[in-house]
């Protein structure tokens, strides 16, 4: 739908009429009227009828007219909250269309927090009045004495502080308020966030790091660009994108940094404050409500300097956002799978492009589709190739597993063991990594053979011997491991198969025993606080030894780590997955960038049982350009993206037979013609997801055809029953 700056239809009975776009799943905006004496501008929110109740909306621009005037129901009212900028609404059309979303279902993620449309309420506060006790007839007592010097002089004080300066009950203040001794003071509420220090001297920053922080410096306020800020793991991105967030705020604007994992922020927060004197705003799924509603309501009014926070946040309504960086902008983390399906790495070059403003786009394994953008010229990149300060990156060394397998049911090497003795001895930290949760992958009846598997999911249950219950790791159904198997009933005979990082830890204990050992994954209790305080625990070198999953690899640094070992390096490189190799390279350079990021030498000890493998063997000889260099030209020859365009069709039902025969309609109706090619209908990888039974179909394209387009035409030719889900995913990145 076009937007218009205002409205001019004037219907019968209604000083206007325009369209209202809902936070809910509906086709499109409504139709309503204004009454006399309220006026109404694009990006107003209001509250209006929705069938038997009322809802709240923005207004998106003039009415369709489909909707009879006589037939107009009235907007109720205009909510005091600032409006949604007009760059917000064109970026939720943008994102709608490009992802074949409702529009309403865009706009609920930017209107997240409905509480934060009322405004806040005002701080009352008490000042002294220029009446003596002796003129209003009170008697001085040391209580009233002692609020009358706080206030003498000073500023209106909240009865709260006053109470708590004064040592007084609030019987107090209410008598002196009562006689005039006091008067009470209405005052705007507190800035949530301070302001930071633009001009406070950062870390100090090397002759190659300067060069590339003047040239990011120089794109803030020149337009829309994006730069790949491309820095080998320990480069000192961090610091150097800072001087762009600085230049920014210097021109009185907000920025906007995207962070893969928000509760591993911790450092990131401590880097920040020391560089600018003070906390940015934050925005995550676990901040508390009251946060959610303080935070939200501070952008919208341009109280908020600087925000960092997940996937999510790219979607509040920033008036005017002069920078976005995306950090470790190659992380899957960015795509959010369920919903509004987006990457909100593409996305925020969008939001940047329609604001027309800069995004930076760092990481140390940039995605094969952002070095194709460089290649092609349409991003800018700029380099770190090396560590900061004097630090080298780590001796990689790899582990044939065929040759040092350990011995059974032992998963470490003993070369990987000496290693880790070696490094504790020496009162230095180490790292392992494994991308399993939990204590083993699979468990089994070592009698009749049954295993244990999600009963809404195609899927196996982990064990989580710590917490005692078998999990699934994407519906999160669990159970307690039950004390005889449901198959046989057998006792005692159950096989835990394959290891988790609780069994590796298990491992490690058996042979250094004294060892200050924790474990960190996605799912670690207590969440980001508690993931927070165990970031410190290893800062403050209480942790001898970490041992976690791919949430370890992002962005830590922890001066004494100087050991990393890589328990099984295999997972990952297959299973058919288009980017298998790719994120596996990613990851296992990322997490080996963990060791020796300052003055004390890294080593990393990889094991494999396939080191002749190309993700391995460019991992052990460092050449990252020759191993893009293959991929590259293995998806060219594939027509795979980024050299094509990929979108699937994903059904799901409770019916079997229900879902199979809506697909094989979407096979037999799929789009043809040169360059176009329809796969499927398949199982998808996971063929039972949450109870329901799921199908896929992938178009692959030419780059330039304009997918939603295809796809529109596709499903107007499909007869969907209501019981099937279909479900939309335009540049998938998992199969599943």
């Amino acid at each position: 739908m076009a937007m218009e700056n205002t409205i001019s239809a004037r219907p019968a009975g209604f000083a206007q009429s325009l369209a209202v776009l809902l936070p809910l799943p509906l086709a499109g905006a409504y139709d309503y009227g204004v009454p006399e004496g309220m006026t109404l501008e694009p990006g107003d929110i209001v509250r209006v009828p929705l069938g038997r109740r009322e809802a709240i909306g923005v207004v998106w621009g003039s009415a369709s007219g489909e909707v009879a005037a006589g037939k107009l129901k009235a907007v109720k009212e205009r909510l005091d909250a600032p409006p949604l900028p007009e760059v917000e609404r064109r970026f939720i059309d943008w994102v709608a269309a490009y992802t074949l979303a409702p529009p309403g279902m865009v706009l609920r993620m930017a209107m997240s927090v409905p509480l934060a449309l009322a405004p806040p309420e005002a701080v009352i506060a008490y000042a002294r009045t220029a009446a003596t006790l002796e003129a209003l007839g009170l008697r001085s007592t040391p209580a009233r004495a002692r609020v009358l010097a706080l206030l003498e002089g000073g500023p209106p004080l909240g009865s709260a502080e006053l109470t708590r300066e004064a040592g007084v009950g609030t019987s107090v203040i209410k008598s002196l308020l009562a006689a005039g001794a006091l008067e009470a003071r209405t005052l705007p509420p507190p800035r949530p966030f301070a302001r930071p220090e633009l001009e406070r001297a950062g870390v100090a920053l090397s002759e190659a790091q300067a060069a590339v922080a003047a040239s990011l410096r120089a794109r803030v306020g020149a337009g829309f660009q994006v730069t790949l800020l491309d820095g080998v793991t320990g480069a000192g991105k961090t610091e150097v994108y800072f001087e762009a967030i600085a230049q920014a705020l210097r021109r009185g604007q907000q920025a906007l940094v995207l962070l893969p994992e928000i509760a591993l922020t911790e450092q990131w927060l401590a880097r920040f404050a020391r560089r600018f004197g003070t906390a940015p705003a934050v925005w995550h799924s676990d901040l508390t409500q009251a946060a959610r509603r303080v935070t939200w309501r501070a952008v919208a009014e341009g109280g908020v300097e600087v925000l960092v926070g997940a996937r999510s946040a790219l979607f509040l309504p920033f008036p005017d956002l002069g920078l976005i960086v995306v950090d470790e902008e190659h992380d899957a983390s960015f795509k959010q799978e369920e919903g509004v399906i987006y990457h909100a790495r593409d996305m925020a070059v969008v939001r940047a492009r329609l604001g027309g403003h800069a995004v930076v786009l760092a990481s140390a394994t940039p995605s094969l589709e952002t070095i194709e953008n460089v290649r092609r010229g349409r991003y800018h990149a700029l380099h770190l190739p090396e560590r900061h300060g004097g630090a080298s990156l780590p001796e990689i060394k790899l582990v044939d597993m065929r040759e040092e397998a350990p011995g059974r049911q032992a998963w470490l090497s003993e070369r990987l063991r000496q290693a880790l003795a070696e490094t504790l001895a020496a009162g230095e930290q180490a790292m392992l990594f494994l991308n399993r949760r939990g204590y083993a992958p699979l468990t089994l009846c070592r009698t009749c053979g049954h295993r244990f598997k999600c009963p809404q999911c195609s899927a196996w249950l982990v064990e989580h011997r710590l917490l005692g219950r078998l999990q699934c790791h994407h519906c999160g159904y669990a159970m307690s491991l039950p004390r005889a198997c449901p198959a046989c009933n057998a006792s005692g005979s159950f096989a835990a198969c394959g290891p988790g990082i609780e069994r590796v830890a298990e491992e490690v204990r058996g042979f250094l025993p004294a060892a200050r050992v924790a474990l960190l994954a996605s799912d670690t209790p207590g969440g980001p606080q508690a993931i927070g305080e165990l970031v410190r625990r290893v800062e403050a070198r209480d942790i001898d030894l970490l041992i976690g999953t791919q949430i370890i690899a992002k962005g830590h640094h922890f001066p004494m780590l100087t050991l990393v070992g890589i328990v099984d390096a295999d997972l990952g490189l297959d299973g058919g997955e288009l980017r298998a190799a790719e994120r596996s390279f990613q990851l296992l350079s990322q997490v080996a960038g963990r060791a020796g990021r300052e003055l004390r030498p890294g080593r990393v000890l990889i094991q494999t049982y396939r080191p002749d493998h190309p993700v391995i063997a460019a991992l052990a000889a460092g050449e990252r350009e020759s191993f893009l260099a293959v991929e590259t030209r293995m998806r060219r020859e594939a027509r795979m993206p980024p050299f094509s365009r990929l979108a699937a069709v994903i059904l799901a039902s409770q019916d079997r037979d229900e879902v199979d025969r809506t697909a094989r309609r979407f096979g037999r109706a799929a789009p043809h013609g040169a360059g176009i090619e329809v796969l499927g209908p398949a199982e998808a990888a996971l063929a039972l997801l949450r109870g329901r039974f799921r199908r896929r179909l992938l178009l692959k394209a030419e780059r330039g055809t304009n997918l939603q387009e295809l796809i529109t035409a596709w499903l107007a030719r499909v007869e969907v029953p209501a019981s099937v889900r279909v479900t939309i995913d335009v540049d998938p990145m998992s199969f599943l």
